[in-house]
């Protein structure tokens, strides 16, 4: 399979690769890891006109962790050309945000971490990729540059449909920011999937707040395939003022089912994907007190 012709542009700085999203407008597509762009492009999905490589923009290849004051809080963000195994593997990324590197070894194969880029896939936004819903759970948001100049886009506004983000015409993704959540937090990705590195039919991600007395305080969870965009569920009401390791993590299970609409597809019914979901919630919120 081919994709359809389009016209080649590779920028050699951020301003240049502005400049040409400005003049292309709609008409135009980024590259940055296409893991996910070039097999659309092959199955004749979408058809730019221009496709505006930015694989130069050396200063958007980064991985910057900002601690916290006196321990609290802190912000890893990361950059438009950061690869997934990037990620993965920063040692000080994973030291303050052990749940980036939870959810990012779940992300397809070795292969395609090593070349698709985390911003990449928030722009993507795939319901059934890891890092939208991560960014979602965390309340992060996406740093939108175009020739007018820059904009925060939360997490909650960012993710608008089935493939489909708030990024606009003539604008380029250039850093994704993930806060820290609160000191004595856990964190835990699972997910199901018909083989290993495919899409998972269903994924749950789940943090976990505990007090100086390991009771819980917070706790919430994003989950991917049983949406068109990431969902997040409070669970606080379920499991909040009990030992961590004793809360009725099976009842936030049944609160989460209770709150996702699923739909029908090829892969699952809506009925296994809440099902799912109940269970996944148990086990994440679990290890997830085990972490913290």
């Amino acid at each position: 399979m081919k994709p359809p012709a389009f016209a080649y542009h590779r920028p050699a700085s951020v301003g240049d690769a502005l400049a040409v999203l400005a003049e292309v407008g709609a008409d135009g597509k980024v590259l940055a890891g296409g893991q996910s762009l070039v097999p659309i492009l092959n199955m004749r999905l979408a058809a730019p006109a221009h496709l505006v490589d930015i694989n130069r923009l050396a200063e958007l290849s980064y991985v910057r962790v900002e601690p916290g004051v006196m321990g609290i809080g802190g912000t890893v963000r990361v950059g438009a050309l950061a690869r997934h195994a990037e990620v993965e593997r920063d040692a000080a990324a994973y030291q303050l945000l052990p749940l980036l590197r939870q959810a990012t070894a779940h992300v397809a194969h070795p292969a395609i971490r090593n070349r698709g880029t985390t911003v990449g896939s928030l722009a993507h936004a795939d319901p059934a990729a890891e890092l939208p819903a991560v960014l979602a759970l965390l309340a992060g948001s996406v740093t939108l540059a175009s020739a007018r100049g820059r904009r925060e886009v939360p997490a909650a506004e960012f993710f608008v449909g089935p493939l489909e983000s708030a990024v606009r015409p003539g604008e380029l993704a250039v850093e994704a920011t993930f806060p820290a959540p609160p000191p004595g937090t856990g964190t835990a990705w699972l997910e199901i999937s018909r083989r290993r590195g495919d899409y998972a039919v269903c994924g749950a991600g789940v943090l976990v707040t505990l007090d100086g007395d390991r009771r819980v305080t917070a706790a919430r969870a994003a989950y991917v395939s049983v949406g068109p965009t990431p969902v997040v569920v409070d669970l606080t009401g379920a499991v909040a003022g009990h030992p961590g390791d004793a809360a009725d993590w099976s009842a936030a299970g049944a609160l989460a089912a209770s709150t996702v609409r699923p739909e029908d597809d090829i892969h699952a019914t809506a009925a296994y994907r809440r099902h799912l979901v109940a269970v996944l919630t148990a086990r994440a919120g679990k290890a997830a007190v085990a972490n913290a």
